[in-house]
């Protein structure tokens, strides 16, 4: 991987520490020139009471990777940029293993943008897709 890539995802796993994501166990794994992804272990722990994963768990994992690819993709020097809807299809049923959502613009406005988050197992599989809509707004100078 290209070192900047490696150096951006570093600091984008620092700023993970003791928030949502690092309590969901997600690991931003690939940067493209257009696209993040990210992968989480379906465990247990984001298992609904019936033992799949959990629609909210996998909204927070389209959420967590479309707004850290605004903050890549994105000028956060002199913009915020904040989720302001997302909306999800789950598709199919897992127990366990790894889920991988990669997300990847539709439209990239200077004050919207619009993400498709598709999350997959590791056989390729789509279990859910998400749109999410993100902001821009301006840092107070």
């Amino acid at each position: 991987m290209n070192p900047d890539k490696e150096k951006i995802l570093s600091i984008i796993h620092e700023r993970c520490k003791n928030t949502l994501m690092e309590t969901l166990n997600i690991e931003y794994t690939e940067i493209g020139d257009d696209y993040l992804i990210a992968k989480m272990p379906v465990t247990p722990r984001v298992h609904q009471p019936d033992g799949v994963l959990h629609g909210g768990a996998m909204v927070a994992l389209a959420e967590s990777v479309g707004s850290a690819a605004s903050y890549i993709f994105l000028n956060t020097e002199d913009f915020f940029i904040r989720g302001i809807e997302i909306s999800a299809n789950h598709l199919k049923s897992i127990k366990e293993g790894d889920v991988f959502a990669k997300a990847t613009f539709i439209h990239k406005g200077k004050t919207t943008q619009l993400w498709e988050i598709k999350i997959t197992d590791v056989e390729g599989n789509l279990i859910s897709l998400s749109k999410l809509t993100t902001i821009a707004l301006p840092k107070s100078k």
